[in-house]
């Protein structure tokens, strides 16, 4: 795949036209107190992974509606009695799930707790998922896919009940004795970059304890644009829907509006390593420099510095991006982080 998008000088200064809703920060508010409204029931159950340096436990706890959310939590086997580990919550990509028992334990291979959430109606490609999506909106009219389930309004739109499982999931991990509550962290590729984002901003004075994020090429970010240029899933997906619905194209985007990731990003605060690949034609790099710009700006007088966020361009590389490279420079960034 060439470079088909702008110029790295460009997107350096590329900003997006998306602009919050009027009752942006009204409607986020009530949508969390609506979850926390329900029990969080985190439960951590041991389960056999086949692995000597690593112990598992099978999580569940309540995300959106108290629907039950799966996950695992990994943890070094050899820590020491009593600590309480920094806590890596990792989000995952489009059509994934929480995969098998021991099918990535790479942060708690690190020292790190590894908590790992599934997402809820995924786990059909990637990596398998246990967890449905319960909603009445989940079976109504939509293109094949989940990027527009629930399309029609807000308060129905798929990606609202994500985002909240995402919030509540690190609510859930802060819950375990041998994690530290306020050292979080976010992760996730694509999708769970995507999650990460909105994730980093619907914590901004809802939630304590996250320190840094990590979003690595992420998804969900700057509609309007990717809806246009993307040539490869999952955003076909709402142009394919619009083909047909023609006259849906301005009440889409009010809805996406809401769960955009760049007016998530303006609300973040913790320090953010971001990735962008310039021949990505999934996640395009304009959409990702869009949420980086715009990361931290609208969070008064908590934002993060400019040397408190960077990003990293891959430049020949596809979706995949950075990958094990990627991973090694995640590494030192969070040692930066703590110290």
């Amino acid at each position: 795949m060439p470079l088909f998008d702008l110029p790295l000088a460009q997107l350096r200064s590329y900003t997006s036209d998306v602009t919050p809703p009027a009752d942006f920060t009204a409607f986020w508010d009530a949508t969390i107190a609506e979850a926390r409204a329900f029990p969080l029931n985190a439960s951590f159950e041991p389960a056999e992974n086949y692995l000597s340096v690593i112990d598992t436990f099978d999580v569940t706890f309540s995300g959106y509606g108290g629907a039950p959310v799966k996950g695992w939590l990994h943890l070094p086997a050899h820590r020491e009695a009593g600590a309480r580990l920094p806590v890596v919550v990792h989000y995952v990509g489009y059509s994934g799930g929480r995969g098998l028992v021991n099918q990535d334990t790479r942060w708690a291979q690190a020292g790190y707790a590894h908590f790992i959430m599934d997402t809820r109606g995924q786990g059909y490609g990637g990596t398998l998922g246990e967890t449905p999506d319960p909603h009445p909106s989940a079976g109504g009219v939509a293109h094949a896919g989940l990027m527009t389930r629930g399309i029609a309004s807000r308060e129905d739109y798929y990606y609202r009940r994500v985002y909240v499982d995402a919030f509540r999931a690190v609510e859930a991990a802060q819950a375990h004795p041998g994690v530290d509550p306020e050292k979080v962290v976010l992760a996730g590729v694509s999708q769970g970059g995507g999650i990460v984002v909105a994730t980093a901003g619907l914590a901004a004075g809802r939630l304590d304890g996250v320190i840094a994020t990590l979003p690595d090429v992420p998804f969900l970010q700057d509609f309007p644009r990717a809806i246009d240029i993307t040539p490869r899933g999952p955003y076909p997906e709402i142009a394919q829907f619009l083909a047909r619905h023609r006259d849906r194209y301005e009440p889409v985007l009010d809805v996406l509006r809401y769960f955009d990731g760049v007016n998530l990003a303006r609300l973040a605060t913790a320090p953010a390593l971001y990735s962008a690949a310039q021949m990505d034609d999934i996640c395009p790099p304009s959409t990702v420099f869009a949420s980086f710009n715009a990361y931290g700006s609208g969070a008064a007088g908590t934002a993060p510095t400019d040397a408190a966020k960077d990003i990293e361009v891959y430049r020949f590389n596809n979706h995949e991006g950075g990958q094990e490279h990627h991973w090694i420079r995640q590494l030192l960034f969070l040692r930066k982080i703590l110290g």
